[in-house]
């Protein structure tokens, strides 16, 4: 069958070029006689995949040397403990509540010591980003957490807070490698790959190595989930997710051969336009994010009647545009557009929103 435009908000789409080469390669990894998913994760041609993984990373995103890059298990889910355990030493961090994974990190973080959260968008159902300019950070703090971009609601920050010289730690889950980043900004970057870079069960920790040069905060981290542990074992201490790792590794030179983050940042910047252009002069699809704080990776949108909603998502999906439904907390529908949805994927989604219009409204 032919291939649909996925929406997904995650697992999402991935290059279609990654996956013919990961097909090409299935059966006979550059001719080592078999797959990636059957070789050891110290064999020197996995050893090979994984530091060209890192270091496509750090190219891409102009990483420092004193920063460490780790592959990990797991979803960005399992590092709203994993923040806490790692850097929560003086028993205390601020929380941005800007989305339901926010919250979670929130809610999971005080398992560990004392979350404060210290501004939210819950008001008025995550649809905007508050002011960070002036925050009533604690002095004590150990850092400060934010979700960078939010999948559900479709928010971003466009600016990063003022974090009153406390680290700042962001999941960028749903945005990593879609623009360029100033990693010197951050105490930490992390994310789940399966939105943006590649299948789920990988994670991505950048941390400045200061940050956990004397261990974890708790003593009772987990070893699999010491930082420290896993950077000095170059992510290779246990068995990693290598045939994630190795989808990551052939995205980040995807990212490259496109032209480099900059280039997928003007790439984003004209798909979003063109759904939120039309969202904008629609007379029955109407956007729930306010426009100053759009995300370029997910467009939430709704007609206002829920029926028609559902009419709306039964027939796209006919139609070939899969996995439009929102969620739950948002309605409607949403339209995740991350960086291997080609533009043709977007304009063909409005041209179908444009002739539902004409026979609905």
């Amino acid at each position: 069958m032919s291939r649909v435009y996925n929406f997904s908000a995650g697992p999402a789409v991935l290059p279609e070029e990654v996956l013919e080469e990961a097909r090409d390669e299935m059966l006979d990894y550059k001719g080592t006689g078999m797959s990636v998913m059957e070789m050891s994760h110290r064999s020197k041609a996995y050893d090979t995949i994984i530091k060209e993984a890192e270091q496509d990373l750090r190219d891409l995103m102009n990483i420092p040397d004193n920063y460490k890059v780790i592959f990990l298990q797991g979803g960005a889910s399992l590092l709203f403990a994993g923040v806490p355990m790692n850097l929560m030493k003086n028993g205390k961090a601020a929380y941005i509540i800007t989305g339901q994974w926010a919250k979670k990190a929130y809610q999971e973080a005080q398992k560990y010591g004392e979350a404060v959260s210290v501004a939210s968008s819950a008001d008025k159902t995550f649809s905007y980003i508050p002011d960070c300019s002036d925050l009533d950070i604690p002095e004590d703090a150990d850092y400060v957490y934010i979700c960078e971009n939010n999948t559900i609601y479709g928010t971003k920050f466009k600016t990063l807070p003022n974090t009153k010289g406390k680290e700042l730690v962001a999941d960028v889950s749903s945005c990593f490698l879609s623009e360029p980043v100033d990693v010197t900004k951050y105490g930490v970057i992390y994310g789940g790959v399966q939105k943006n870079v590649g299948p789920s069960g990988v994670q991505v920790v950048i941390v400045r190595e200061d940050l956990i040069a004397d261990g974890p905060a708790l003593k009772y981290t987990p070893t699999m989930m010491d930082w420290k542990i896993q950077a000095d074992n170059d992510s290779l201490y246990n068995t990693p997710p290598c045939y994630g790792i190795y989808i990551c590794g052939k995205v980040f030179k995807w990212i490259k051969k496109m032209g480099g983050l900059e280039a997928m940042k003007a790439h984003n910047e004209k798909k979003a336009k063109i759904l939120y252009d039309f969202l904008d002069e629609s007379k029955l699809f109407k956007g729930t994010v306010a426009p100053e704080d759009r995300s370029l990776m997910n467009v939430p949108f709704v007609t206002g009647n829920e029926e028609l909603d559902k009419k709306f998502v039964a027939e796209a999906t006919k139609a070939g545009f899969v996995n439009l439904k929102g969620h739950r907390t948002v309605g409607g529908m949403r339209a995740s557009i991350y960086n291997a949805m080609p533009i043709e994927g977007v304009e063909k989604l409005v041209d179908f929103m444009k002739k539902f219009e004409e026979e609905n409204a």
